[in-house]
C-alpha cells in the first residue's frame, strides 16, 4: 500500500457574491515533495492559502486532508497546528518591536498552572532548539527588527516548523520571497530544501517563475480560479511553457496590435535617482504627449512610484523635473508638487481621491480652492460649469452636480476623481490603477479621458497590473524588477509580451523592442 499524500485537496471552490474566485481545485502534494503553485494575479492563489489557513470558508462540497484524515472546514489554528501544516505569509508576519523568542512562541507559550506566568528560560530553550534544527545560532532575546533580512526569514520559518515532527507536516510559503532582499534569496531555499529534506512537505505560492522551476518537483497552474495544468514535473517545463499554462494559449498565437509612436512636442517630465522603500535609482522620462506605463510583480517597485513623484509616499532620492521647474522629491510636499503642475488619480478613491460626503460639484472643484483660477470667477457661476464639463465630457450618471458622490455607482465615482484633476489641466497625471473595479462603459469613458489628456500635451504615467488595459492605455511600457527597470515595451504592444516581462526571469531578452526616439526607462 502506498502512504496517502500529504495534503489532498479534493473539489474545493469558493465564492464571493456573483464571483466564484476558485473552481472545484484539486491539489496533491505528497510526503518530502516541493510543489509549485502559480498564475497570474487573481487566478486564485491568495484565495486558496487563506481558505488553508481559514481565513475563509470554502463553498460546500470540498475537502482537505492531512495525511489521509480530513480536516475540518473551515480549517481552524489549533487543528492546523497538531497536524503540522503551517503558512508563512508574503510579509513573514513577524512583530518587529518583540524578541525572537515572543514571535517564535507566540501561541504556544507554557505557563506556570498556579501563576499563569510564562517560564521564559524554558520557552527560550525550546526558541533555540527549533533554531538550531534548522542550523542557525539566533539569540532569542534578540529584537525582531535588529535582525538581517536573513535572520528574520529563519525565525519566520522556525516558527512553522516547531510544531512539526521530521518527516511530518507541511508548509506553505505565500510569496514570501517578497520580503526578501535577493543576498538573502539563497538561504531562504537553502531552508526550504531542509525542509523537504527532512520528509515534510512545501508548498511554494510564487510569481517568480524561475524560483519554482529551480525549487519544485512538480507544479500546478491556475487560472481564473481554475486548475489548466495539474502536478506537472518541473523537469519537463520551461518558463515559456508556464506562461502559456497560464495564459491559455500559445504566445505565438496572439496578433501585434499596431499604435503609432509617440513623438513628444515638448521635453514633458524627466525624473532622476528616485528612491523609496521599494523602488531604487529609478530613472524615467515621459514626453508631453505620451502615456507610459509601469509594471510588475507585486512588491517590484511600480505600485510606489506614483506616489514617490507626487510627494504622497516618503522618498529617500530623486529629483523630479515638470518643465523648467526642477524639484527634490526628498522633502517635497504635494502642494509642491501641485503648483508645479502634477495630479495624481489614486488608486483608493474612497480613501485617498474623494470626499464622499460631498457633492459632485464640491469634490470637482476642491483642487481649484483658492487658486488663482477660482477667485477670478464671482460667486459659485465657477464651480457649477466646471462640474457641468466632467458631468458631460466623462458621461457621469446621474448628470446632476448636486448629486452626492458617495451614492454614485463605484464606475461613475472613478469619472468624478479622474474629471477633478483634468479640470486642472495637469502638465504630468499620475493615475494608479485607473480602471479598477468599474463596469465595461466607465471603463471605456475613462480610457478615452486619459487618451485625450495626453493628445492636450499632459505626460500620463500609469501604473497597474493588468496587461490587457496597458496595451489599451499606453505608448509604451516599462516592467520594474526589485524597484529598478528590467525591460522597456515599445510599439507594437501586445498583453502576452508584458505577461512574459513580468514574470519571466529572461524578460529583458523576450520582449520586443521598437525604434528609438527615447532616452530609455
Amino acid at each position: 500500500m502506498t502512504d496517502p499524500p500529504r495534503l489532498a485537496v479534493n473539489g474545493l471552490s469558493k465564492t464571493f457574491g456573483r464571483n466564484r474566485a476558485l473552481r472545484d481545485l484539486s491539489l496533491s502534494i505528497a510526503a518530502g515533495e516541493i510543489h509549485g503553485l502559480v498564475g497570474q494575479n487573481g487566478s486564485g492563489k491568495s484565495t486558496f492559502a487563506k481558505l488553508l489557513s481559514g481565513f475563509h470558508t470554502p463553498d460546500p462540497g470540498g475537502a482537505m486532508l492531512v495525511d489521509g484524515v480530513p480536516l475540518r472546514l473551515p480549517t481552524r489554528a489549533a487543528e492546523l497546528r497538531d497536524r503540522g501544516v503551517a503558512v508563512v505569509h508574503q510579509d513573514l508576519g513577524l512583530v518587529d518591536r518583540c524578541t525572537v523568542v515572543e514571535n517564535l512562541r507566540i501561541g504556544a507559550f507554557s505557563a506556570n498552572r498556579l501563576s499563569r506566568a510564562i517560564r521564559w528560560p524554558h520557552e527560550r530553550e525550546l526558541a533555540r532548539a527549533t533554531l538550531a534544527e534548522l542550523g542557525h545560532d539566533i539569540d532569542p532575546r534578540a529584537r525582531v527588527g535588529d535582525l538581517s533580512a536573513a535572520d528574520r526569514a529563519t525565525v519566520a520559518i522556525a516558527r512553522a516548523l516547531q510544531h512539526q515532527a521530521p518527516g511530518h507536516g507541511l508548509v506553505m510559503f505565500d510569496e514570501s520571497t517578497r520580503a526578501l532582499p535577493r543576498a538573502s534569496l539563497d538561504h531562504f531555499y537553502a531552508l526550504v530544501r531542509r525542509i523537504a529534506v527532512r520528509g515534510g512537505s512545501v508548498l511554494l505560492v510564487s510569481h517568480h517563475l524561475d524560483e519554482v522551476l529551480a525549487l519544485a518537483d512538480r507544479v500546478t497552474v491556475l487560472r481564473d480560479g481554475a486548475v489548466t495544468g495539474s502536478s506537472i514535473a518541473t523537469d519537463e517545463l520551461t518558463e515559456g511553457k508556464l506562461i502559456g499554462l497560464m495564459l491559455g494559449h500559445s504566445l505565438r498565437q496572439q496578433p501585434r496590435t499596431e499604435r503609432a509612436r509617440v513623438t513628444a512636442s515638448a521635453p514633458g517630465i524627466r525624473a532622476q535617482g528616485v528612491s523609496g522603500r521599494l523602488v531604487r535609482d529609478l530613472d524615467l522620462n515621459i514626453g508631453a504627449g505620451e502615456v507610459v506605463g509601469v509594471t510588475g510583480l507585486v512588491g517590484s517597485g511600480y505600485e510606489e512610484l506614483p506616489y514617490l513623484l507626487a510627494g504622497a509616499a516618503r522618498a529617500s532620492a530623486g529629483t523630479l523635473t515638470i518643465g523648467d521647474n526642477r524639484i527634490e522629491l526628498v522633502g517635497a510636499s504635494p502642494r509642491d508638487l501641485l503648483a508645479a503642475g502634477l495630479a495624481l488619480v489614486p488608486e483608493r478613491r474612497d480613501e485617498h481621491g474623494l470626499a464622499l460626503s460631498l457633492s459632485v460639484l464640491k469634490n470637482v472643484t476642491l483642487p481649484q480652492i483658492g487658486t488663482g483660477r477660482s477667485k477670478a470667477w464671482i460667486g459659485s457661476a465657477w464651480e457649477l460649469q466646471e462640474a457641468r464639463w466632467v458631468v458631460d465630457q466623462l458621461g457621469v450618471r446621474p448628470a446632476d452636480p448636486q448629486h452626492r458622490v458617495g451614492d454614485l455607482s463605484g464606475g461613475n465615482q472613478q469619472k468624478v476623481l479622474l474629471g477633478k484633476w483634468l479640470r486642472t489641466a495637469p502638465t504630468f497625471l499620475l493615475l494608479h490603477e485607473p480602471t479598477q473595479g468599474v463596469d465595461v462603459g466607465a471603463h471605456d469613458d475613462l480610457i478615452t479621458a486619459v487618451r485625450q489628456a495626453a493628445n492636450e500635451g499632459s505626460a500620463v504615467l500609469v501604473a497597474g497590473l493588468d496587461p490587457a488595459e496597458l496595451v489599451a492605455l499606453c505608448d509604451r511600457v516599462v516592467v520594474l524588477r526589485e524597484g529598478r527597470a528590467a525591460a522597456e515595451l515599445t510599439p507594437p504592444i501586445t498583453a502576452d509580451e508584458i505577461v512574459v516581462a513580468v514574470y519571466g526571469a529572461t524578460a529583458g531578452t523576450m520582449v520586443h523592442r521598437g525604434g528609438g526616439g527615447h532616452d530609455g526607462p
